[in-house]
């Protein structure tokens, strides 16, 4: 199985900075899409920022200019740097891979997603 694991949330202040990182585990043929998605309370789980398998990206306009998605694929890693961080930033945020891997011969594929990473922006 593979596992998506996401580090570098925190409390910062407004104006402040964070880069969240997304490490993949197990045994894996190919990654696709890569994505970050947050979520608060009580709404729907919104797409942040995605990152194509050539290294196309996209992102929500309420985080364009501020925040950067990039990845290495040697590394199975992917990152989402935050600047500029305002209060309305404040969610938990959620890694999403789009893989394929080998089971028992055959080739799979499915989008897995992590436990998510706390960020909260106060003052």
């Amino acid at each position: 199985q593979v596992q998506p694991v996401e580090s570098g949330g925190g409390l910062v202040q407004p104006g402040g900075s964070l880069r969240l990182s997304c490490a993949l585990s197990g045994s894996l043929f190919r990654i696709h899409d890569m994505a970050w998605f947050r979520q608060t309370a009580g709404k729907q789980r919104e797409l942040v920022a995605t990152i194509t398998r050539t290294g196309t990206t996209d992102y929500t306009n309420s985080v364009k200019g501020r925040f950067i998605i990039s990845r290495e694929d040697v590394k199975r890693a992917a990152y989402l740097q935050m600047n500029g961080l305002l209060p309305e930033d404040t969610a938990v945020y959620y890694c999403n891979a789009d893989v394929q891997w080998y089971s028992q011969g055959e080739l799979q594929r499915k989008v897995f997603w992590g436990q998510g990473t706390q960020v909260t922006v106060s003052s």
